[in-house]
């Protein structure tokens, strides 16, 4: 699991970097006891061998944004299909793997379409026959701009055919850029799938951060073998869609060694994996009925459903490709058009004022700050209104009934006196 600086308006500083990775290199001596293949329990254990009966996921194209994924090692000849570099520091294919986690985005490509380097050897993908796009971004200490990296690299995956956009990142909070509004819902507007990771507690994320946050994304969560809430490699909350499994992963670092690692970055591809086959299996398929697919089928875990462990609950390839689901006009985890209109409105905007600057803007008094949140709000006292009219008038109330009373009072005293006489 990657995480991404927060910029900040005045500085930038960086969150430290980290995927949930043991870095241990598969001996050959192992590899023979075990084959790779073996290790790959969530093959037959999430219906995706079941679901290859259907499809492979030919001719889909599924973009990775992350550190690049390396085209040459054996399993992904001829897989990665495009790319380019958004960091600086990259090749212009984007096939560099680069940063302090450079083998990252190499493994999670591996996971998404590996193609093995036999019948029944070397490392498979859940969507073997699919293509990738490798894009490159950097958010290392002195990485540019990381936020603007991401919006460009989206727009850029959906320009050049990706139909599932992979993001093993985060952001590390909840909120986002506005920069991710347009890109992201260019993709949403544009039927692609975006399916991004919720995150690890075991590297810092205690709860899910953007894109994991934004409505219509399809967030990951993480099980481990026991089909279970992985407590270090995964993060809770209420966007999340779905859970599959990120303990116990095998996966192709660059140069073609094989590693065993962990975290929902590697949870992530798997599902990525399995909208690609959704969408091999139905040509034509919009992205809300892809999630819906994934979503509705998913094997119901935990209490309450969905939920912020499991979402819907745990992935299920075959079902997902292969059961009756009724088609939907909306995206089942949200539109994230609407929340726009309702959140970003309440920014400040250009006012009308007597400043020799036109261009000033004016930022927000209690006043509009009220009025954004209840349109009705124009018929109630303002603070300043209160301050301005309402104090005086009590004020004035007040000395005037003092002064009835008195008045009232020496009119009585004058009767009782007149009356003895």
């Amino acid at each position: 699991m990657r995480r991404i600086p927060r910029l900040g308006a005045l500085s930038a500083f960086a969150v430290a970097l980290s995927i949930l990775l043991v870095p241990n290199l598969l001996s050959a001596d192992s590899a023979r006891a075990e084959s790779l293949r073996d290790r790959e329990y969530w093959l037959n254990d999430y219906g995706i061998r079941q679901a290859w009966s259907t499809t492979e996921g030919q001719g889909v194209t599924v973009a990775v944004i992350d550190t690049g994924v390396d085209g040459t090692v054996p399993e992904l000849q001829g897989v990665v299909s495009g790319g380019t570099d958004f960091s600086g520091t990259g090749a212009s294919n984007g096939q560099k793997p680069i940063d302090e986690d450079s083998s990252h985005g190499t493994l999670v490509g591996s996971l998404i379409a590996g193609r093995g380097t036999g019948p029944t050897s070397g490392m498979i993908g859940v969507a073997p026959k699919a293509n990738l796009l490798s894009i490159s971004v950097g958010f290392g200490s002195k990485a540019v701009d990381p936020d603007g990296q991401i919006a460009k690299a989206v727009v850029w995956a959906v320009d050049h055919g990706a139909k599932v956009i992979n993001m093993s990142l985060t952001r590390n909070t909840l909120d986002w850029p506005a920069s991710w509004d347009k890109a992201f819902l260019y993709a949403m507007q544009h039927g692609v799938v975006v399916v991004a990771a919720a995150g690890n507690r075991g590297s810092g994320t205690d709860e899910v951060g953007a894109p994991a946050t934004m409505p219509g994304v399809l967030t990951v969560a993480g099980v481990d073998q026991s089909k279970n809430a992985s407590f270090d490699a995964s993060s809770q909350g209420i966007t999340i869609g779905v859970a599959a499994p990120s303990e116990g992963l095998v996966g192709v670092a660059p140069g073609g060694d094989y590693l065993l690692w962990s975290g929902t970055s590697g949870a992530t591809p798997i599902v990525a994996g399995v909208a690609a086959l959704v969408i091999a299996a139905h040509p034509g398929i919009s992205a809300d009925d892809v999630i819906q697919r994934i979503v509705s089928t998913a094997t119901p875990k935990g209490s309450p459903s969905p939920g912020p462990i499991y979402g819907h609950g745990l992935v299920d390839a075959e079902a997902a490709v292969t059961a009756d689901v009724a088609h939907v006009t909306t995206n089942p985890l949200g539109d994230l058009s609407e929340w726009i209109r309702l959140h970003r409105r309440a920014a400040a905007t250009p006012q009308p004022t007597s400043s020799p600057v036109p261009t000033s803007r004016v930022t927000a008094t209690p006043t509009t700050a009220v009025a954004n949140r209840d349109e009705n709000a124009g018929f109630l006292p303002t603070v300043e209104g209160w301050r301005a009219f309402g104090i005086p008038l009590a004020v004035y109330s007040l000395f005037g009934v003092i002064l009835l009373a008195v008045v009232i009072g020496a009119v009585r005293h004058f009767r009782r006196l007149r009356a003895r006489r």
